[in-house]
């Protein structure tokens, strides 16, 4: 496989997974979601955007695959299906929370608080390594982390001030929308 089947594979997965999100976020906000944190979502659709324009215009087209990191790549793939699986028609790109609405328990949230994040925040430097390229590799995993750690706190304040929960304990774990 080449660099641009490769790329225009995974945006088509983005932009399947964006219409997905579309249509989940506008029945959330039919059922009285609330959008928390909107000022910042344009900068995830710049970063990832040029995430992908990125290695299309810097990583040589007949670049070899290092299959060490793309094989980690494409094991997170079945990963970030289960997280979609599991937040069902809550999960979206935006943070829409559906005041008085438990946070989700199962799947991957019965553990970790922001499972999707870690899965994407594994995933831009992944695919750059994958093709040697060091330098977007960290270019994009540390813009990547400086918004996930934006985005985080605002999700989990407005989890914590719309969402019933029984201890804070019991929100450390399971944190979903």
């Amino acid at each position: 496989m080449t660099v641009p089947v490769i790329l225009a594979l995974v945006a088509l997965q983005r932009l399947l997974e964006l219409v997905l999100a579309r249509r989940n976020t506008a029945r959330l906000m039919a059922s009285g979601g609330v959008e928390v944190g909107a000022g910042h979502y344009p900068l995830f659709v710049i970063l990832h955007g040029g995430w992908l324009l990125a290695m299309l215009a810097f990583i040589p087209w007949s670049a070899p695959i290092d299959w060490r990191f793309f094989l980690v790549y494409l094991l997170l793939q079945p990963l970030r299906v289960w997280v979609v699986a599991s937040l069902g028609g809550r999960w979206t790109t935006r943070i829409i929370v559906l005041p008085g609405q438990r946070l989700v328990r199962q799947g991957p949230y019965r553990w970790l608080r922001h499972p999707n994040y870690l899965i994407v925040a594994l995933e831009l430097p992944l695919l750059p390594l994958s093709f040697g390229s060091l330098r977007l590799a960290l270019i994009f995993g540390a813009l990547n982390l400086m918004l996930l750690a934006w985005r985080c706190r605002v999700e989990d304040r407005a989890l914590r001030a719309l969402c019933p929960r029984d201890d804070e304990a019991e929100y450390g774990r399971s944190a979903g929308i």
